[in-house]
């Protein structure tokens, strides 16, 4: 089972974080890539790539012909599938064993075991593992569906038996909601996964989510890598994890531990995998699924054990045997946040755009896996994840201080991120005292906004402006000892004039003869005294008090931050065109996405808040509605089309007689 050469078959930071470990081994590496990868950071780190096809992951990324094909092209002897796409396929992890690749994780009959959580289910019930009690039968119908969440008792959770991440999972507590959620959970299923077959069970209210590190070898040898919390999420999605738990004692441990070793044992884990649980309030806990692929986030196991875990999945692939269970030790506390492209002020949408500053800090005990670099652009194919950040203290205390300090020095610009979010969680007091559930987010941040300080943006206004004047001065071809601002007429300064959002920011600068400037931003004047100046970075002293600001420009737009956070600034005309139309009342896509159902047609009366269509973007579904009554004048999309932010999608007129 010796191998020299690896195919990752998967894209973004985790592709990454396996070429890295493969290179340090010394093996040799290939990457894959779609059309809109063609430029992305694994493309050019791995020793060699190839092109599996157009942007769709249906036709790149999940095409197991094409990843089989680039593997016989490439001289691949092994493939390491990542996480997501085909990592927990059996079919491709056979196909792999059929074309005589490696296939770097676990066996394709474990990969079935798990996949259908509903076997899962009796599987680890069978093994004395505790399981809640659910539905995951061959009757799929919506009666007996219906049926058995009402003798299961609400609330219930639906879930797709093939799925992961959260994808086609909700939250049912009313049998009036219920044949809605299964609708919905069947196409996003089907969408994500291929298969629409759904799990009921009973939903544990204010639970934490706790999983064990498993790994498995050829031998029959399962050990575990102590515990992950996992409660801090969205969409039922993790953005926050930290091993240990701060739930979790030495007993409760003990316990849990055992159950995730004993459910490896159950499926002769061979590989990396994860036994997850949920954690009531009183200390029990239930079986939820096993992964049976490496997690996004085993970072903070490796942080804590210094384990690496790629290296071992290697070795296990190699037939190597794992260390015994007395050796893999704790250490301290690690900490990670996923750094996501989306707005978290708008109900996590994802967002689109081009990173046009990636600028990662070096600090001690700071890790960061990225899958972005400056200029990447992140479109609507995949998952909004552009990087993740961890970090180890000694202390839950200190690993979080240090997180906060990390994502305030991270330099991420040129697109919404859900950085200013995270950094709400971390300085939560509930948060800091360990007091999780998977409902903290929308118990106690549901009306999160970011916070906007005048002065902060002024201060950032004022930087563009200087950023502007001495760029000009720079690159002025005529009399380039001029000073940056220098006026001929001193009684009237220059002018800088920003659009922030809905505001508009106007900065008044004139040069000094000490070489400063006067600036003003409405009444608010002040001296201001560059103290340096370095690539994007611009060191001032404003009134006594030095700061420094990163400033990137990109046509009219100033993105411009700091410790304290950052702004985008667009540059105004000083002689503004006449403002346009506004666009009809009717409902508008908030991101690029595809359609997926059309739920109105032309003549039809709405009321506030009826669903119009359904969007599908970033692997998510987001129902468009009306934003008030009316009557449908026109239906411009149909069900397939592929649309751009911003585009009409329904239009909305005011009903007769109103």
């Amino acid at each position: 089972m010796r191998f020299e050469k690896v195919l990752v078959a998967n894209r973004g930071e985790i592709a990454l974080r396996v070429l890295r470990t493969c290179r340090d081994m010394g093996l040799a590496t290939v990457a894959v890539y779609s059309d809109a990868d063609a430029d992305a950071p694994h493309v050019g780190f791995a020793d060699e790539a190839v092109r599996l096809g157009p942007a769709p992951a249906a036709e790149s990324y999940l095409n197991v012909e094409a990843i089989l094909e680039a593997a016989r092209r490439s001289g691949a002897e092994a493939v390491h599938p990542g996480y997501g796409f085909l990592a927990e396929n059996a079919a491709f992890a056979r196909a792999c064993g059929e074309a005589g690749l490696v296939f770097v994780g676990p066996r394709p009959e474990t990969i079935e075991a798990m996949g259908d959580k509903g076997a899962a289910r009796r599987l680890m019930a069978e093994r004395g593992v505790p399981v809640a009690p659910g539905y995951a039968g061959e009757d799929q119908s919506d009666a007996r569906l219906c049926a058995e969440a009402e003798a299961i008792g609400f609330p219930v959770l639906v879930k797709a038996t093939a799925g992961g991440g959260g994808k086609g999972m909700s939250i049912v507590r009313s049998a009036d909601a219920l044949p809605a959620a299964l609708g919905q959970a069947r196409r996003l299923a089907r969408s994500a996964f291929g298969d629409d077959t759904l799990l009921v069970e009973k939903y544990v209210d204010s639970p934490r989510h706790v999983e064990v590190q498993i790994l498995g070898d050829s031998h029959g040898h399962v050990v575990h890598c102590f515990e992950r919390e996992c409660s801090i999420q969205r969409r039922f999605q993790k953005i926050i994890e930290e091993s240990p738990s701060p739930a979790v004692d030495d007993a409760l441990r003990e316990r849990l531990c055992t159950a995730g070793i004993a459910a490896g044992q159950a499926l002769g884990y061979v590989g990396a995998g994860t036994v997850e649980f949920i954690l009531d309030p009183d200390g029990r806990f239930y079986f939820l699924e096993v992964n049976t692929r490496l997690q996004v986030e085993h970072p903070v196991t490796e942080l804590i054990t210094g384990l690496d875990l790629v290296r071992l999945q290697i070795q296990v692939a190699q037939g190597a045997h794992l260390p015994p269970q007395d050796a893999i030790r704790r250490d301290g506390h690690a900490v990670e946040c996923r750094l996501y492209a989306e707005d978290a002020a708008h109900d996590f949408l994802p967002a689109t755009g081009t990173v046009v500053e990636w600028d990662v800090p070096d600090l001690p005990h700071v890790r960061v896996d990225a899958g972005v670099t400056a200029g990447s652009a992140v479109g609507i194919h995949y998952d909004p994840l552009l990087a993740k950040v961890i970090t180890w203290g000694p202390t839950r205390g200190e690993a979080n201080l240090r997180m906060v300090g990390a994502l305030r020095r991270l330099g991420v610009q040129g697109l919404t991120t859900n950085r200013d979010f995270l950094l709400a969680v971390l300085r939560h007091p509930r948060y800091a005292e360990g007091a999780l559930s998977t409902h903290f987010v929308p118990t106690h941040l549901a009306d999160w906004r970011p916070s906007v300080d005048g002065a902060s943006v002024a201060d950032r206004a004022v930087a563009a402006a200087l950023f502007d004047a001495i760029a000009r001065a720079d690159a002025r071809p005529l009399m380039p000892a001029l000073r940056a601002g220098f006026r001929n007429n001193p009684w009237r300064r220059a002018e800088a004039i920003y659009a922030v959002g809905d505001d508009v920011v106007r900065v008044d600068y004139a040069a000094r003869r000490d070489g400063g400037w006067d600036a003003a931003v409405g009444e608010d004047d002040r001296v201001v005294r560059l103290v340096e100046r370095e690539g994007t970075a611009l060191t001032l002293d404003l009134a006594g008090r030095q700061r420094t600001f990163h400033v990137v420009v990109r046509g009219d737009h100033r993105f411009v931050r700091d410790l304290d956070g950052s702004s985008v600034l667009v540059a105004q005309p000083r002689f503004p065109d006449a403002d346009a139309a506004e666009a009809e009342g009717g409902c508008a896509a908030p991101m690029p996405g595809r359609v997926v159902q059309v739920l109105v047609e032309a003549g039809q009366a709405v009321a506030r808040g009826a669903a119009l269509v359904v969007l599908e973007a970033m692997k998510m579904e987001h129902t468009l509605t009306a934003p008030e009554d009316g009557v449908v004048a026109a239906v411009r999309c149909a069900e397939g089309d592929v649309v751009d932010a911003g585009a009409v999608l329904v239009e909305l007129e005011a009903a007769p007689g109103e």
